[in-house]
């Protein structure tokens, strides 16, 4: 599982013109789920992006969580991040995982984020979707965890 954070002022994603979620201060998170993904990998995510310290102090510190300062999080299904690069020009989407089962665990990703205390707007996913977001910083980061790694969050 793949995660593209992004701290944000405000973000909106519209589909077929209308605006289908949006948030305030907080994170766009873009999320792949690649193969082999599972509920490890899910409880990881959710647990670190929930409690990962990016968000300034009084002194200007990442020292706060998006919970802690009250933020939002904006999810948007990313399957490209699960591309390949390494060969030729074309991207290959080998490590993505299926559609549905891919659909699965990123429902439950945002009713899980949603549970330990983070409001979450969403993304459709599947569908082709503009993203508009105000970065605040820039503040950018890359989660990665994979069932082949052993990492903790």
């Amino acid at each position: 599982m793949k995660a593209v954070l992004q701290r944000v002022s405000e973000a909106t994603v519209t589909v077929d013109g209308a605006v289908i979620g949006a948030i305030d201060r907080g994170l766009v998170v873009f999320l792949a789920v690649e193969r082999g993904d599972g509920e490890p990998e899910l409880a990881r995510m959710v647990r670190k992006i929930a409690g990962l310290r990016i968000f300034p102090d009084a002194q200007g510190r990442m020292n706060h969580s998006v919970r802690e300062v009250g933020g939002s999080v904006l999810a948007i299904s990313q399957f490209t991040l699960a591309a390949n690069l390494a060969k030729g020009f074309r991207p290959s989407f080998e490590n993505a995982e299926l559609p549905e089962p891919a659909r699965q665990l990123f429902d439950r990703f945002c009713q899980q984020l949603a549970a330990a205390g983070v409001p979450v707007a969403t993304g459709q996913f599947g569908a082709d979707m503009q993203v508009r977001l105000l970065n605040d910083g820039p503040v950018t980061f890359t989660l990665e965890f994979s069932a082949s790694k052993d990492e903790r969050p």
